[in-house]
């Protein structure tokens, strides 16, 4: 039988009156023409402003058409946080194309797979990844037309390819008619994930999560005004957690930073006024850890986006007395960077330092723009209590979550499994509804049948005043299947600072089967984005 339509669908339906699919692009036509004289780029004598910055997007959009590269086709870009890769977020998709930004640490193989794997018909790349570039290309079976980038930033040096990028431009129009996509759901960028345990994955986002995620990352950092933001996290990490999109949309300026250095960092927000940068911990330890010559300055206040471990209590206290405050937030390259925010509520103020960084440590509660999380058991898709001791694991779904992983359905399948996105983070729901994280799935420690979080023994580890870094793996153990090995970098002048110390310690502020029953003092090995890269220490770990 066939219902009657309702009154509210009778001759109301869509039209290009009333709907316009959504996309983070139409946030540079609105800035350059609302605020067409503001600065929108700042690299180092470099100054752009919005009208100007537009111009150049069109210009590379009408280029790259002008060469054969059209909707559907990959761009990838091998580039440091230079106005050329905030340029590559707009002019690429201006044309249907899709961003393929490449993590500028990788090796010639694993590039030469992204590349292939992705199918990319060009290739923008700044000098500095010359060697790395044609060591990939040798290996690529297809032809890419090839960008050379020359930053005066870094200094003279070999072109990557005969085809400079001012050059491009020029063949550009300035005036370029381009058009929003014509479905959403089209595909804006490809990001792949680290492919620690086999080929990396290709995540891939569409239109509508990059204009939805870009708007909620105004609205859980309150973000008013024109914000003066410094690029202290790489673009090719998640698109910058859409802050290339944000901050346009806030007609913002743009800092570009080429390489994470704490003292340059500092300059920069003195010299700019930065108001707003995101980043690891580490980037925070980093800047507590600089000469204290360098640190003295700030007249102003300064909000740092940070996210994977929350920074320990001292590191928080510290960044709070140079006068930066600290959001945590949580999420995954397949959910377009953070989606959760652990929001904050006045009256925690009042709390002492170590509440207070306790608190800050939880990953909280969704993005306006996430559509629900859900803390459940990984097979039934039960939801655990909202206890704060129960683990599950942490599932979204929502506008900002990927519309999959390229070429890999089975993958695909797997991480959509019950219509809820499947994290692979376990973590406690506290009573508050606010989330948690416990541990990773792979990185939860089985000893004698107890699990054991690396994360809850992290935490204690780094209220040890010795402590600078630390990251806790499963080692091998004939006698418990499994015990806490912990990697320490110690602080400088406490070299003198022994493992039966650290031990100790743990056995009086944890149980005492929670200890780590090794520990090795050193470096950490860290990923571009400043994560420590656990499979590494625990291949370590096994042979210690």
């Amino acid at each position: 039988m066939q219902t009657a339509q309702s009154i509210f669908e009778q001759h109301l339906g869509q039209n290009p009156a009333n709907y316009t699919p959504l996309s983070p692009l139409t946030f540079i036509e609105r800035a350059a023409s609302v605020y067409p004289e503001r600065t929108a780029v700042i690299h180092g004598a470099v100054r752009r402003t919005w009208a100007q910055t537009y111009s150049r997007c069109r210009q590379l959009a009408s280029a790259l058409e002008g060469r054969g590269i059209g909707k559907g086709d990959t761009v990838a870009v091998m580039l440091p946080n230079t106005p050329e890769m905030l340029e590559a977020h707009f002019g690429v998709p201006m044309i249907g194309a899709v961003l393929n930004a490449l993590n500028v640490r990788l090796d010639g193989q694993t590039i030469a797979f992204m590349l292939g794997h992705g199918e990319a018909k060009a290739l923008i790349v700044d000098r500095e990844f010359g060697a790395i570039i044609k060591d990939a290309l040798a290996r690529v079976e297809r032809e890419i037309l090839v960008i050379d980038v020359n930053d005066p930033e870094y200094g003279e040096s070999e072109p990557v390819s005969d085809l400079d990028y001012e050059a491009l431009l020029n063949e550009g129009d300035p005036g370029y008619a381009w058009q929003t996509p014509e479905d959403e759901w089209n595909a804006i960028s490809l990001n792949y994930t680290s492919g620690t345990t086999g080929d990396p994955k290709g995540v891939v986002y569409h239109h509508r999560g990059a204009y939805l995620n870009s708007i909620g990352n105004i609205m859980v950092w309150d973000i008013s005004g024109h914000p003066t933001y410094l690029w202290t996290l790489p673009m090719f990490h998640c698109n910058g957690w859409c802050f290339p999109w944000t901050i346009t949309a806030c007609a913002g300026t743009h800092v570009c930073l080429r390489k994470v250095e704490p003292e340059k960092i500092l300059d920069l927000i003195r010299e700019h006024q930065v108001t707003h940068m995101c980043g690891a911990p580490i980037v925070l330890n980093a800047i507590l850890n600089a000469p204290e010559s360098s640190k003295q300055g700030i007249g102003h206040g300064v909000k740092a986006m940070t996210a994977g471990a929350a920074p320990p209590a001292q590191v928080i206290g510290g960044v709070e007395a140079m006068g930066i405050s600290v959001n945590h937030v949580y999420g995954l390259t397949e959910t377009y960077g953070p989606v959760m925010v652990c929001a904050w509520h006045e009256e925690w103020n009042e709390l002492p330092l170590q509440q207070r960084a306790r608190l800050k440590a939880r990953q909280g509660v969704r993005y306006h723009t996430l559509g629900g999380v859900m803390v459940a058991d990984s097979e039934t898709l039960e939801p655990v209590p909202k206890d704060g001791e129960t683990m599950g694991e942490i599932f979204m779904r929502g506008n900002t979550v990927m519309k999959g992983y390229l070429k890999n359905p089975s993958a695909t399948d797997k991480a959509f499994k019950g219509d809820w996105y499947h994290t692979g983070d376990l973590a406690v729901w506290h009573a508050n509804g606010y989330v948690e994280i416990k541990d990773r799935l792979k990185d939860i420690i089985i000893s004698g049948g107890e699990n054991i979080s690396t994360i809850e023994v992290e935490d204690t580890l780094y209220r040890h005043p010795s402590v600078m870094d630390v990251a806790v793996v499963a080692r091998p153990d004939e006698k418990w299947g499994e015990v806490p090995c912990a990697f320490i970098t110690l602080r400088p002048g406490h070299e003198d600072t022994t493992e039966e110390d650290i031990i100790k310690f743990c056995r009086e502020n944890l149980a005492r089967f929670k200890a780590p029953k090794k520990v090795i003092f050193g470096e950490l090995p860290k990923t571009s984005t400043g994560k420590i890269q656990k499979f590494r220490l625990r291949d370590q770990a096994k042979a210690v």
